[in-house]
């Protein structure tokens, strides 16, 4: 497996992490050619709930979805810890539970609980004294220190830009090992993030189609400073709009006929997910 600290000192090479939301989704992106996925609190809301982004996940529903991944492939695996499920005490369990379940690494946010997604309005923060304790609590809870500890804060939306990256320096200090200053509003806000942190600490850009922050694409960021860009998002979008279209399809025709040109075939799908291989490896238990 390919480490995630090693990736992230590599100074010549950026870093593309797009969401998954479950074993499928991980391993259409390992078999895509990307080094590294990203499981997003959204993404786990969306696809086992049905539910919004609302601080409505529990831990032992990521935890769950953390071991189903890192059982099926071999990427470093990015995990959103929202808020550690709660104080420092609990962060720290939240880090020890992820680390043993497979993850490389835990994102971190200040927002106080229930959190919302970072491109929703109503964020409220919580104090920065606050958020450096749970940094430390995360760093001395994990196991190995090529666990990474991304620390993110929201405090655009609430404080504004300076106060922002005021909190961003308290976070690097603190021990964190990649920044995330989420939902900057143009590439001016990225580019001064990327002046004043880059030389010292890898910077993660979040790419919400959507969201506060103008789409761009991951080299652009990479060129700009930016180590790491994820898309946590996109394939459920994706996914959400293939099967509005299949399911109104199978709805109006009775049959799937109409809809299969734009379907993997039975062989195809045993193929993708590895069934000769089972098969193969199973036979000598037979």
């Amino acid at each position: 497996m390919t480490d995630l600290k090693a990736l992230l000192s590599n100074t010549g090479q950026g870093i593309i992490a797009p969401g998954v939301y479950d074993p499928f989704t991980a391993l259409l992106a390992e078999q895509a050619g990307f080094e590294c996925i990203y499981l997003s609190g959204a993404a786990i809301a969306y696809t086992r709930l049905a539910r919004p982004d609302l601080g409505l996940v529990s831990v032992s529903e990521v935890i769950s979805t953390i071991e189903l991944i890192a059982d099926r492939v071999q990427l470093p695996l990015i995990v959103d810890g929202d808020t550690g499920f709660g104080n420092a005490m609990n962060v720290q369990r939240t880090v020890r539970g992820f680390e043993r379940a497979g993850a490389q690494a835990i994102q971190l946010e200040d927002q106080s609980f229930p959190k919302r997604c970072g491109h929703l309005a109503g964020k409220k923060l919580i104090p920065v004294g606050e958020m450096v304790g749970k940094i430390r609590a995360a760093c001395d809870a994990r196991h190995s220190d090529n666990f990474q500890i991304i620390a993110r804060t929201d405090a655009i939306a609430v404080e504004g830009f300076d106060a922002a990256l005021d909190r961003a320096e308290k976070y690097a200090e603190a021990g964190g090992d990649v920044l995330f200053i989420e939902a900057p509003r143009n590439l001016d806000q990225m580019q001064q993030i990327s002046s004043r942190f880059a030389g010292r600490i890898p910077l993660l850009a979040n790419m919400v189609e959507g969201g506060m922050t103008p789409m761009n694409f991951a080299q652009d960021l990479h060129d700009i400073g930016f180590k790491l860009v994820i898309f946590p998002g996109g394939i459920a979008r994706a996914m959400l709009r293939h099967g509005q279209a299949y399911y109104a399809s199978l709805k109006g025709s009775g049959s799937n006929a109409p809809f299969r040109d734009r379907m993997a075939s039975f062989d195809e799908l045993n193929d993708v997910i590895g069934l000769p291989r089972f098969l193969n490896h199973s036979s000598q238990y037979e």
